[in-house]
C-alpha cells in the first residue's frame, strides 16, 4: 500500500477545544466545515461532541452528513438556508441557523412554523462579505422578534482581520458591534480563532474556533496563547527512491534544482494531488526520520524530492513527515505561497488514520 497518510490525534483536538472554550469564558462552537478543514468532520464532531457546546458547518449538506452519523449536540449553519424551502428541514434536523441578508428575514416572515426556529443573527460590522448593516439592525432583530415562530438567540459579527495583531480593523468592528446591538437582548458570538486568541476585549457568549481547533496558529509571528496548540494533523510517508547525483544535474520538473556537490535525493511517495502545496520551494523543511531536512525540485502530482546528503542512514523506507509534530504547519505555508487554511482544506486522496 502506498505509504502517505494523515494521521489525526483526536485527543489533541479535545486540548484544542479545551483552549479555547477556557479563553473564550463562555460556550464555544466547533467549527467542523470543509470536512472539519480536511480532517474528518464527522470523526471530529463524535470526538468532541461530550464536550463541545455546539458545532458550526457552512451549510445543510454539512449538517446533515453529522446528523446522519449520529451527531445530536446543536449544529449552526454559518451560511444560513439558501431557499424558504429548507426551513422545514432545519426544524427536523434540529439545525439552527444564521440569518444575515434582507431576503433571509423576509422568507421567515412569509413561513410560518410549527415552532421556533433557532436564529443568529449578523451584522456587517465592516467585513462586507454578508451580514445585516447596522443602520439596519436594531429594525432586523425586531422584526424577528416579533415572529413567533423564531427564537432570535444570539447576535454575531466577524472579524475580517484580527490575525492582525497590530491592525485598527478589529477594535473599530467591535465599535460597530456594540453600538449597533446595544439594548438589544439575546446572547452574542463575534470571536474566530485569531479574535479568541489574541483579542480579549472580543470574547463573549459564544466562541466560534475554527483553525485553532485543529492546532494551527492564525498567526505569523509567535503569541501567547497560541503556542499551547497542539498539531491535530500529521502528514507523512516514505521514501520509495533515492538516487545519486553529480554536481550540475537537474532534479524534477523544470530544473528548479540544480545539484551544487554530489547529492543523495529521496523521492517520497507526496504530492499536490495529496494536499501538499505545488509551489512549495526549494528549501520547504521536513522531517527525515525525525531529523530536519528539506525539499529539492519541484513538487509533482504523486510524488516530490528531498535531499538525503546529510542523512547517510536514510533510505528506502525512511519515514518522512510533511508537516505536524515536528515540523509546524505554519513552516511550510511560509514557504509555500498558500494559507494555514488552504494548507488544510486542500489536503485529500491520503487516507485518515484516527488515534486518541
Amino acid at each position: 500500500m502506498r505509504p502517505a497518510r494523515a494521521l489525526i490525534d483526536l485527543e489533541a483536538l479535545r486540548h484544542n477545544y479545551r483552549l479555547a472554550r477556557r479563553l473564550g469564558g463562555g460556550r464555544a462552537l466547533a467549527v467542523v466545515k470543509a470536512d472539519a478543514y480536511g480532517h474528518g468532520a464527522v470523526r471530529c464532531a463524535a470526538a468532541l461532541e461530550q464536550e463541545a457546546d455546539g458545532f458550526a458547518v457552512a451549510c445543510i449538506e454539512e449538517a446533515l452528513v453529522l446528523r446522519e452519523a449520529g451527531i445530536r449536540k446543536p449544529i449552526l449553519l454559518l451560511e444560513g438556508f439558501f431557499e424558504a424551502s429548507e426551513l422545514p428541514l432545519l426544524l427536523e434536523h434540529d439545525l439552527w441557523t444564521v440569518v444575515h441578508a434582507p431576503w433571509q428575514v423576509e422568507a421567515l416572515e412569509r413561513t410560518p412554523l410549527p415552532r421556533p426556529l433557532h436564529v443568529w443573527l449578523k451584522l456587517d460590522s465592516g467585513m462586507h462579505r454578508v451580514g445585516i448593516d447596522a443602520a439596519s439592525y436594531a429594525d432586523t432583530w425586531r422584526r424577528l422578534q416579533a415572529l413567533p415562530h423564531v427564537e432570535v438567540a444570539v447576535k454575531m459579527s466577524h472579524f475580517s482581520r484580527a490575525d492582525e495583531l497590530d491592525c485598527a480593523r478589529t477594535g473599530e468592528q467591535l465599535a460597530t458591534f456594540a453600538a449597533a446591538t446595544a439594548g438589544l437582548a439575546g446572547e452574542t458570538s463575534i470571536c474566530n480563532s485569531p479574535a479568541l486568541l489574541g483579542w480579549p476585549d472580543a470574547r463573549a457568549d459564544w466562541a466560534r474556533p475554527g483553525l485553532m481547533l485543529y492546532g494551527v496558529s492564525p498567526f505569523a509571528q509567535a503569541h501567547e496563547p497560541a503556542s499551547q496548540l497542539r498539531p491535530v494533523m500529521t502528514l507523512e510517508s516514505k521514501v520509495i527512491a533515492v538516487r545519486e547525483l553529480p554536481a550540475g544535474e537537474p532534479v524534477g520538473y523544470g530544473a528548479r534544482f540544480v545539484t551544487q556537490a554530489p547529492t543523495r535525493i529521496g523521492v517520497v511517495a507526496m504530492g499536490y494531488a495529496d494536499g501538499y502545496p505545488q509551489f512549495a520551494v526549494n528549501g520547504t523543511p521536513v522531517a527525515i526520520d525525525g531529523r530536519p531536512g528539506r525539499l529539492a525540485g519541484r513538487v509533482s502530482m504523486d510524488m516530490l524530492t528531498v535531499d538525503l546528503t546529510d542523512h547517510p542512514q536514510a533510505g528506502v523506507g525512511s519515514q518522512v513527515e510533511l508537516w505536524g509534530n515536528q515540523i509546524a504547519a505554519a513552516e511550510v505555508v511560509a514557504h509555500s505561497q498558500t494559507s494555514s487554511y488552504r494548507l488544510l482544506c486542500a489536503v485529500k486522496r491520503v487516507p485518515l488514520e484516527y488515534r486518541g
